[in-house]
């Protein structure tokens, strides 16, 4: 049998990444968005992980690319129609992400009525952090996020403010699509987004637990 893989490094072998949109009524209201009634899912594949370190790429077909700082759920176990109630069972730790965002993309897909893919799925849209292990986060509802851009706060936020909780995103998500170790759920930014250029350094991090380092660099072809 092979060995099993680490998920200290969950980005090199973790098959999904499901995100959820406008979880803090905060950046609902900021986008001027209604408040969703269920967890607003969309998908980015594995080759949107960029670790700490690598450079966060702006696509080559848009022009406003966007920062959204979020905190990450990393699975321990495969998932499939889970309770809420066992949902925590399933939480192997947590990572600080960024869902950058191809904003300028959104809004044109928004105004067609298509889907988000050409502004969310593209390559290295999806910063991380290093893994946390569950048992060094004793309440992932009550953690502080931040994120700076040239050394300028550019966004704050806590947990406690999610509209959705992780045991009901989990559950939520687990009845609709099986999870895998490894998969990786972003459960949504608070307010504060907004553009990065070409160059522009981020830094980020969970108050206390963790950081991550990363520049914006464009796309080539």
């Amino acid at each position: 049998m092979a060995a099993p893989q680490p998920l200290s490094r969950f980005w090199e072998w973790g098959k999904n990444i499901v995100c959820v949109g406008r979880n803090y009524a905060d950046h609902a209201r900021e986008m001027r968005s209604a408040l969703p009634r269920e967890p607003l899912l969309f998908l980015k594949p594995s080759s949107a992980y960029a670790p700490d370190g690598a450079p966060a790429l702006l696509p080559a077909y848009s022009r406003e690319l966007h920062h959204e700082l979020e905190l990450g759920v990393v699975l321990g176990r495969r998932a499939r129609a889970v309770p809420e109630a066992a949902a925590m069972d399933c939480v192997a730790g947590y990572a600080l992400c960024l869902d950058m965002t191809a904003r300028d993309v959104q809004a044109e897909c928004k105004r067609q009525g298509l889907p988000w893919t050409l502004a969310k799925a593209f390559t290295a849209s999806c910063p991380v952090s290093a893994f946390v292990p569950r048992d060094r986060v004793p309440d992932p509802h009550r953690l502080k996020l931040w994120l700076r851009v040239n050394g300028e706060l550019r966004q704050e936020g806590d947990t406690s403010a999610m509209i959705f909780s992780i045991p009901y995103i989990i559950s939520y998500i687990s009845g609709i699509m099986t999870l895998e170790e490894g998969d990786l759920i972003l459960t949504g930014t608070p307010k504060g987004v907004g553009p990065v250029q070409e160059n522009d350094e981020m830094e980020a991090g969970i108050k206390g637990l963790v950081s991550m380092r990363c520049r914006v660099e464009r796309a080539r072809l």
